[in-house]
């Protein structure tokens, strides 16, 4: 790989996967509060489902399910050393660990979602709600389907390393 390809991909391993999903959940996350925002007013609850699930319209100043509240600073720190660090781990996962970096797209793009609110808002904008469970968005999906498919491969690649070790160790 010539240099000047490798600064164009800053190391990632098939960049646009990573970038163009990360993308796609910040878009999307942003457009649909936007749409709240701009056509709800604060508190206001409209049925999607009847009984089942409803576009309540809501500001969350602290972390999921509320925790933290006001601590706007805090998350304004921690969240880019977050996306650092993944970012810069991600020049180190293979490019068969597909799934690995989905999940890790996943993830950076809801954390950038709710930074942005946090940004422009000075809280983060809730809107799906199943009146049993706390008020979340898009954003909160993705870091919560990202998480888990990282602990997913975290977990299989994990036996399967120690599977491979013990076939290596019995071939020698």
């Amino acid at each position: 790989m010539k240099s000047t390809e490798k600064r164009l991909y800053l190391g990632f391993k098939e960049p646009a996967m990573f970038w163009g999903c990360l993308l796609f959940v910040v878009l999307l996350d942003q457009v649909i509060k936007y749409l709240v925002s701009a056509n709800m007013h604060l508190g206001e609850s409209q049925p999607l489902i009847e009984g089942l699930v409803y576009l309540t319209y809501v500001r969350n100043s602290g972390a999921a399910f509320s925790i933290l509240q006001g601590q706007r600073w805090l998350f304004l720190v921690i969240t880019p050393m977050v996306l650092a660090a993944i970012f810069w781990y991600m020049r180190s996962i293979s490019k068969g660990d597909r799934l690995l970096r989905f999940a890790l797209a996943l993830f950076c793009g809801g954390a950038l979602g709710n930074y942005i609110d946090r940004l422009r808002v000075g809280a983060v904008t809730d809107f799906i709600d199943f009146r049993f469970f706390p008020v979340f968005n898009v954003a909160d999906s993705c870091i919560v389907i990202g998480v888990a498919l990282l602990g997913w491969c975290m977990l299989f690649k994990s036996k399967k390393d120690s599977v491979k070790e013990d076939n290596d160790v019995s071939a020698a």
